[in-house]
């Protein structure tokens, strides 16, 4: 029997189908370098005048990578130049900084319940653009002395076409040291999928397991090499780790941050969907105390 015209299209519009997939799959996203350059850092303690600037020289110490070709410009705010939310984002707006830093529970007594960043902290992660670095809170008692950032891991839950993130991360890497790609899958989201999948019954659901896992483990990993290429190719003296895992986002994350020894958690917070800090964003920014978070 001679195949109907429809029966035509359909193979037809199999073979483009297959074209196209190939090349969406060819076509892949490249890191664009851009250097980060901070020419002001604003620091904010709770304390006196002597204990901010106690924190205001740990903190120095601790970024002196930022001091790489840089002349930065640091100012030290103490406690009794700000009593509320509204006073403290006055403080910001006339400094206009380029990176904020600060610790949890900033005006708090509530450092020793670990649920909260604090409202303080809440506000300025999502009200100012400014990139914030978050301390672990000077009377927390430290599970390990973290001196310099020579261990830096960018995390995020998509990290392909994230050129802001990874650029920060690597500016913040001290020279020489290790910068790590994380990407982390989540298998139960990957799993419910699947399970959808498997109501269709003109699709394979092993075979699309496999294609899929394998699609946006490639997607990833092809990203993490060409951000080390680039930044290689600019000479930014920094070794770069690709992970690429599945697993329980959060669990994951925390056991990647002690398994590295992370000296730094570098994530993005803004949505701008909503008010409330992005995705997993805090939820580990909670869970993680031990070392300083910077919320982009």
């Amino acid at each position: 029997m001679t195949p109907s015209r429809y029966e035509h299209q359909g193979v037809a519009s199999t073979k483009v189908d297959q074209f196209e997939s190939v090349f969406r799959a060819a076509s892949k996203i490249q890191f664009e370098y851009d250097e980060v350059e901070v020419g002001s850092v604003l620091i904010i303690s709770d304390g006196d005048e002597a204990a901010a600037t106690a924190f205001g020289d740990r903190v120095k110490s601790y970024l002196s990578v930022l001091e790489r070709g840089e002349n930065v410009r640091w100012r030290v705010v103490h406690g009794a130049q700000f009593a509320s939310v509204p006073e403290l984002l006055g403080l910001v707006e006339e400094e206009r900084p380029g990176l904020i830093c600060t610790y949890r529970h900033l005006h708090s007594d509530s450092w020793q319940w670990p649920y909260t960043l604090g409202e303080f902290v809440d506000v300025l992660t999502q009200v100012t653009t400014t990139p914030v670095l978050v301390m672990p809170h000077p009377e927390q008692e430290m599970e390990r002395s973290v001196a310099n950032t020579d261990v830096v891991i960018a995390m995020t839950d998509h990290l392909v076409g994230d050129h802001r993130l990874v650029n920060w991360a690597a500016r913040f890497t001290n020279g020489e040291g290790k910068l790590v790609l994380a990407h982390v899958e989540d298998d139960l989201t990957l799993d419910r999928l699947i399970e959808t999948i498997g109501k269709i019954p003109t699709i394979d659901t092993d075979e699309a397991r496999d294609s899929i896992r394998d699609r946006l483990e490639r997607d990833a990993s092809d990203y993490m090499t060409s951000c080390s290429d680039a930044l290689g190719g600019a000479g930014v003296p920094v070794t770069v780790e690709a992970i690429v895992t599945w697993g329980h986002h959060l669990k994951e994350y925390r056991r990647l941050v002690t398994a590295h020894e992370a000296d730094l958690l570098v994530m993005n917070t803004k949505d701008e969907d909503q008010l409330a800090m992005h995705g997993l964003a805090y939820p580990l920014a909670i869970e993680v105390r031990s070392i300083p978070l910077l919320l982009l």
